[in-house]
């Protein structure tokens, strides 16, 4: 079975049942222009959205962990309950599913041990802020998981988190989603479902293959 099929089979339905995965609603993303990019948001700080434009607004986020290892496995954005029609592999500007070799993927490197999902021009707030800090702190800044990312990832009472909700930008309603990846570092690719008329429904992002 292939990435593809495997997703389609766990994902095209309202919920996902599999005895080797445990599921969490975990709250909504605002995506402000549609424009998707999943990424390293450590290593990676121009990631490409993805090619398809999603729509606009506050939309539901899962969590769908690997049962015996409570690591993360796949992580989803729902943009309707519509039914779904067909399943794409995710590209960005440039990638082609036909260059691709029998097996291959298209997707991102994670280095950090996370990953997210989060709207291109929240990505432009995340930038401005590490550029920002760097300015202010100069010889003491210590980059932009330090700075930022780190604290959002632990609990008054030092517990670690597996995900957390992050504004990069007060003064605007875009949100960060960033999470574990899988178990740890990879190359991972993100999967689109799509409705009859064209629109997208979900977006997954895999990282521990659970068929």
């Amino acid at each position: 079975m292939t990435h593809l099929e495997n997703i389609k089979k766990l994902f095209s339905r309202n919920f996902v049942e599999s005895p080797l995965l445990e599921s969490f609603e975990v709250g909504k993303i605002y995506l402000a222009s549609g424009r998707l990019v999943a990424c390293d948001p450590v290593i990676t700080s121009d990631m490409q959205p993805f090619n398809t434009v999603f729509p606009k607004g506050d939309f539901t986020v899962l969590l769908h962990k690997e049962r015996e290892s409570n690591c993360v496995a796949y992580a989803e954005i729902v943009f309707s309950t519509a039914e779904i029609t067909r399943w794409e592999l995710a590209t960005t500007q440039g990638q082609n599913i036909k260059d691709l070799a029998e097996g291959e993927v298209f997707g991102y490197p994670a280095e950090s041990g996370m990953g997210c999902f989060m709207d291109a021009e929240t990505q432009h707030s995340l930038n401005e802020l590490e550029y920002k800090l760097y300015q202010r702190k100069g010889d003491d800044f210590m980059g932009i998981y330090e700075e930022f990312f780190h604290e959002h990832f632990f609990d008054d009472d030092g517990a670690i988190d597996q995900y957390a909700f992050l504004k990069p930008a007060e003064d605007k309603p875009g949100t960060i989603f960033a999470f574990e990846t899988g178990y740890g570092e990879g190359f991972y690719a993100s999967y689109i479902a799509f409705d009859r008329a064209g629109t997208p429904v979900k977006a997954v992002t895999e990282f521990i293959e659970i068929s």
